[in-house]
């Protein structure tokens, strides 16, 4: 599979994929804020999706550039699981947008966690994204490689915003 993906579709072919993810979910995303999906009539934060992952055994990896707001602090502070289970990590450099659903299937694209960039906003409030879904070996590879890459800070030795960054990993997680 190989799909483009367009405006609202973020949101019914790629965020909808996450409550079905088995084994493992990564994301990296520039800006993340209080993203809320439907559930039945009603709608719901997207971290209550991430909570009942990460209480199945899913392992989630959030990789982001900076620190959420107000509204998504308040909806984090909501489920204390996410507190001791979700693998969180800042890079101020990150710009990319990733998603990995359990190493067989990623979006590589310019949507945000947010409700603009993927959410269920209107076609009058959402933003004008694009993207790529697929589950070909080699671009999910590459994608997951990416991420993985500055998850584990290959880049830290060189990047010029070590200085400020509060959220490296440890050094000897730091490969040159």
């Amino acid at each position: 599979m190989l799909k483009y993906i367009a405006d609202k579709e973020h949101y019914t072919e790629v965020l909808s994929r996450c409550e079905g993810v088995k084994h493992d979910l990564w994301i990296a995303t520039a800006d993340l804020k209080d993203l809320y999906v439907a559930k039945g009539r009603d709608a719901e934060p997207f971290l209550a999706v991430l909570d009942r992952l990460l209480h199945r055994g899913v392992e989630v990896r959030l990789l982001h550039a900076k620190e959420p707001g107000a509204n998504f602090r308040q909806d984090f502070d909501r489920f204390p699981g996410l507190w001791s289970r979700l693998e969180r990590r800042l890079c101020l450099r990150v710009h990319f947008k990733i998603m990995i659903f359990d190493c067989s299937t990623a979006y590589i694209g310019s949507a945000n966690l947010t409700g603009a960039g993927m959410g269920m906003k209107s076609a009058d409030g959402r933003n004008f994204e694009a993207g790529i879904l697929t589950d070909e070996p080699s671009l999910v590879d590459a994608a997951a490689d990416h991420l993985e890459r500055v998850w584990l800070g290959r880049n830290c030795g060189t990047c010029r915003h070590k200085h400020i960054c509060g959220d490296r990993p440890e050094p000897e997680a730091v490969i040159k």
